[in-house]
């Protein structure tokens, strides 16, 4: 599969270290596309169930190859901690391997227009305000998502597509739908504030490019039932690209093709060290 070339690639809420992270065919896009400009826009690392277990399969050091080999290669890639990587903005202003670590920034299309780029956690008062509600969410959310596992499990038996439960029920719950508004408009009045064109944001697991109050709003989805990412072509367009597809065509077509030996992947051994730091940065907060 050709590698496919954007400006600029946002990605949120890959919630590596929790079980329901879609690491492989995070890997696969990270794999087969390449930009000038990489964010990370929050919760990269999902370091809530990082408390609750210690779990970093190889898959997880080979996407954080892939994000480093990035920046040797000249690309500009900048990390925003979200609230389930909240330990990182610790480090703000700091780098790490060449990433930029900030709260927020600024992004200027090829086209001309200036993004505010940030997770958006900070006007979510459920997060911000009630810290226990939102961890009771997180693990209802957890749940369901397991259910949705099992659900595609038959699904695939019975060779139907995949489906998202947990997008369905959040389509569906009136509160949820309502919520979700009141985000999206919170977000654009902190873009008008700051005088940019749009805002791109991730956080609440729901890809969209839309016009909100006269202000264009991105979010960029989630690598958890989404699998979705916000690319910047040449030209300054921005799409919504949905990857788990094209990772499903090239499994399918993957039968027989051997791995090339230069595209190896670094061991687990080798993140020994940026593991060792989370882990004491986690104790030392308890």
């Amino acid at each position: 599969m050709p590698k496919t070339r954007y400006r600029s690639i946002f990605i949120s809420d890959t919630h590596l270290c929790s079980r329901d992270a879609q690491a492989e065919v995070l890997l696969h896009f990270l794999r087969h596309t390449k930009s000038e400009n990489l964010y990370l826009v929050g919760d990269f690392l999902d370091v809530w169930q990082l408390r609750r277990r210690w779990h970093w399969p190889q898959v997880y050091s080979n996407v954080i190859h892939r994000i480093l080999s990035r920046v040797k290669k000249g690309a500009k890639v900048v990390y925003i901690p979200g609230n389930h990587d909240e330990f990182f903005r610790d480090f703000l202003g700091t780098q790490f391997g060449g990433v930029q670590i900030v709260p927020r920034t600024v992004h200027r299309t090829a086209d001309g227009r200036r993004m505010l780029v940030m997770h958006g956690d900070e006007f979510d008062a459920v997060v911000q305000c009630n810290k226990w509600l939102a961890l009771l969410g997180s693990a209802a959310y957890e749940y369901l998502v397991a259910a949705n596992r099992i659900l595609n499990v038959v699904r695939r038996r019975t060779r139907l597509p995949y489906w998202s439960l947990a997008a369905y029920c959040k389509r569906r719950v009136k509160n949820a739908a309502k919520y979700i508004s009141r985000f999206e408009t919170a977000l654009a009045h902190e873009g008008k504030t700051m005088g940019v064109d749009g805002v791109i944001c991730g956080h609440i697991h729901t890809p969209v490019i839309k016009n909100v109050q006269g202000l264009l709003y991105c979010n960029t989805g989630d690598w958890v039932e989404n699998c979705t990412a916000l690319v910047e072509h040449e030209d300054g367009r921005l799409e919504i690209v949905h990857w788990l597809p094209r990772y499903l065509d090239a499994l399918s077509r993957a039968h027989g093709l051997e791995v090339d030996p230069e595209d190896e992947e670094p061991q687990v051994a080798e993140y020994a060290p940026f593991a060792t730091r989370i882990a004491r940065g986690l104790v030392a907060a308890e």
